[in-house]
C-alpha cells in the first residue's frame, strides 16, 4: 500500500479538489444610449445622467 512522503495541508488538498473557476461578467448593451454595462447595475451615459435598465435616476447637473 502507497503512503504519502509527507503530510498534505488541509489548504493544499482543497486547492486541488475545487472546481472554481473565475468567469468573465456580463456585459450588456443600452437600447436607449448604447452603452455597455454590467448586468443589474446602475451606470452613467456620456452626459453624465445615472441610468437603470433605459430609465434616467438621477438627472444630470448643469452648472453655467
Amino acid at each position: 500500500m502507497a503512503h504519502p512522503k509527507s503530510k498534505i495541508s488541509k489548504q493544499r488538498k482543497r486547492k486541488r479538489r475545487t472546481h472554481y473557476v473565475a468567469t468573465a461578467p456580463n456585459v450588456a448593451t443600452c437600447k436607449n444610449t448604447g452603452e455597455k454595462h454590467l448586468m443589474h447595475r446602475t451606470y452613467t451615459d456620456a452626459e453624465g445622467n445615472t441610468m437603470y435598465r433605459g430609465r434616467i435616476l438621477v438627472k444630470a447637473t448643469t452648472e453655467e
